[in-house]
């Protein structure tokens, strides 16, 4: 099957006082037509720069690609003028954010939003576009649309408001939904019912989508494939069953360690991989995770690995063999 989006050897640097940095380097992964992608990792690990990286919403940020490919249906995102990015943002590409509340402007009507996103990228007449409004309110399971239309983002539940912001991702029927962190700010309940909507919107309209997560619950929940970044890099990558049943990077099994297990003992501390993510601009030499590993030698702290390939899946690791044996013996 071909790929519907493709990144290849991507990686973007940001200006600071003393030149640029490297937040991404070198990445590479796929998205099929209808699958699931996560990709998942702590908090700078460049997972969300990614995702602006796909949309091109980086120059608004200090940001710069500087070098590789983002490939949408075979073409080029990245030499795109911002004009044909304009036209494909909505249309082709759409996105979400972790925190509606931010995202949806205050001072107008759920809507005022939802028919203007229309509008412009459909070009129809204001009355076919409050139809269509308040069926992508139906559609992502609002009640009472013509009030909910009516009505201020502040005057709408955190669940609710992610809920308007996936009507708003949908309204030009996208190939491709990035959804950067959707659920981080909502309860578990809610949480629970966003993913349950994100994937029964997958099924009925046919998109792909790539989800960005700290929660590796979250993606068990909704993944087909996994993308693992640590630290700017890609360290590991397979299906979702490859990714929890025999993971290969020490890193990937230390984010599955930190799930809570709920039939453990109640008294027993959750495990946390040792020590913090480095500064990008203090990265240590050799294998960027090797500070924090337990598997680490002295080839990991001289040499960084390379992505190995291998029955479907990707690994940069020195000891990968050792961590599935432990795996194993355990």
């Amino acid at each position: 099957m071909k790929e519907l989006l493709r990144v290849e050897n991507l990686s973007v640097d940001f200006q600071k006082e003393k030149g640029f940095i490297r937040a991404i380097d070198n990445i590479s992964f796929e998205v099929y037509p209808g699958e699931t992608v996560c990709i998942v990792g702590e908090s700078g690990s460049g997972k969300s720069v990614t995702s602006l990286s796909i949309m091109r919403l980086l120059e608004y940020e200090n940001g710069k690609i500087a070098n590789g490919e983002i490939l949408f249906n075979d073409q080029n995102l990245v030499e795109m003028s911002q004009e044909q990015m304009r036209q494909v943002r909505g249309n082709d590409i759409s996105i979400i954010f972790q925190e509606p509340m931010t995202a949806l402007n205050p001072v107008f009507t759920i809507g005022k939003q939802l028919i203007e996103s229309i509008v412009s990228h459909k070009h129809v007449p204001k009355k076919v576009a409050w139809e269509q409004a308040c069926e992508l309110l139906a559609l992502v399971g609002i009640n009472d649309v013509n009030v909910r239309m009516k009505q201020y983002p502040h005057e709408l539940s955190g669940g609710m408001r992610q809920r308007v912001m996936i009507a708003i991702a949908l309204a030009c029927n996208p190939k491709l939904l990035i959804a950067d962190e959707p659920t981080t700010a909502l309860d578990v309940t809610i949480e629970s019912q966003i993913l349950t909507l994100l994937n029964d919107l997958k099924n009925k309209v046919h998109m792909s989508i790539v989800l960005i997560t700290h929660d590796m619950g979250v993606a068990a929940e909704v993944a087909d494939r996994i993308v693992v970044m640590y630290a700017g890099k890609i360290v590991e990558q397979g299906t979702v069953y490859q990714i929890f049943d025999e993971p290969t990077h020490p890193y990937t099994k230390g984010l599955l360690q930190s799930i809570p297990n709920e039939s453990g003992p109640r008294e027993e501390r959750l495990y946390s991989i040792k020590g913090n993510i480095p500064s990008l601009s203090q990265l240590p030499a050799g294998c960027r995770f090797h500070p924090r590993c337990e598997y680490a030698t002295e080839q990991c702290k001289k040499s960084e690995p390379d992505l190995v390939v291998g029955n479907n899946r990707k690994v940069a690791c020195w000891n990968f063999e050792r961590v599935i044996n432990d795996k194993v013996e355990q």
